[in-house]
């Protein structure tokens, strides 16, 4: 195999595990929870920030990576607890309250920042030759950190006592509170982890994008439209339909600009919809 088509297949699975790892965290709130949280991008940027600020000032991305899931974490705790868990019956102002908080945190940042973007170097910054096609190691590390982790999330989820009661919770809430369960830190509880995931997003990939106001918000559009595609009510669902989107979309960009590339897969998803406005998964009537 050419080095060429190596490094063509490397990008591929590359930009398709970014696009997955976004969707994680995105997965548990959206896809699970059904709140439509037009914030998620702001969670990745906080963690984005986070490790950012880790690199600038303690000279170690390392400490970031580790600091943005618990800062994200705890933040979205108290987002949930002051504000999102008031619009869990009501979709439509969960939309709104979510959009002005994260114009906010997006604004916030725009006006701090001296420059428009900041690059982020990555702690890890070799990369190994094979079949003569050199391929960066902090990508490869992000493609298998990707991996493990949904498979880790979805065998807390499917596996063990703890996740059937997250499950059993969102499917029915009504019915866990009369045996005992307090439903109202088990919604906490799944949003925090649903923020923690997406500040380790940011974290890890930084470096790949740079940090930017836009960060999150750039990607929100390609995030929502995977929970989408993947259907809402599981895990598993929306992380098919980020490889769904994600791989066409880096095959595209081979030949094509990105930005072409990206409508396209827009275009083309919006169809998949039109047919399937249930989901992969899922049956619909």
């Amino acid at each position: 195999m050419s080095p060429t088509a190596i490094r063509g297949i490397f990008d591929v699975l590359s930009l398709s595990s970014v696009l997955i790892l976004l969707v994680i965290g995105m997965a548990i709130i959206v896809g699970m929870m059904k709140v439509f949280n037009m914030c998620q991008g702001e969670l990745v940027l906080l963690g984005a920030v986070t490790a950012f600020l880790c690199g600038k000032y303690l000279g170690n991305l390392w400490i970031g990576i580790f600091l943005a899931p618990i800062v994200v974490g705890l933040f979205g705790l108290l987002l949930e607890r002051t504000i999102i868990h008031r619009f869990y019956v009501n979709p439509q102002g969960a939309l709104l309250a979510t959009f002005a908080i994260g114009l906010v945190m997006r604004e916030s940042l725009r006006t701090r920042m001296s420059t428009q973007s900041s690059p982020v170097d990555a702690p890890i910054q070799s990369s190994i030759n094979i079949g003569g096609a050199s391929l960066p190691i902090w990508r490869i590390i992000i493609m298998v950190v990707t991996l493990l982790l949904a498979l880790a999330i979805g065998f807390v989820l499917l596996k063990t006592n703890l996740g059937m009661k997250v499950r059993a919770t969102l499917d029915n809430p009504d019915l866990i509170s009369v045996s005992g369960i307090s439903t109202k830190w088990m919604y906490a509880g799944t949003y925090a982890v649903g923020s923690a995931l997406s500040g380790f997003a940011g974290a890890m990939i930084v470096p790949l994008q740079t940090l930017y106001p836009n960060l999150g918000y750039d990607n929100l559009i390609l995030m929502f439209i995977a929970v989408m595609i993947g259907g809402l009510g599981q895990f598993s669902g929306p992380l098919a339909g980020a490889a769904l989107i994600a791989v066409p979309g880096a095959i595209l960009g081979q030949f094509i600009s990105p930005v072409t590339g990206q409508i396209l897969v827009v275009f083309l998803a919006i169809i998949f919809m039109r047919f399937r406005p249930v989901g992969i998964f899922q049956r619909g009537r």
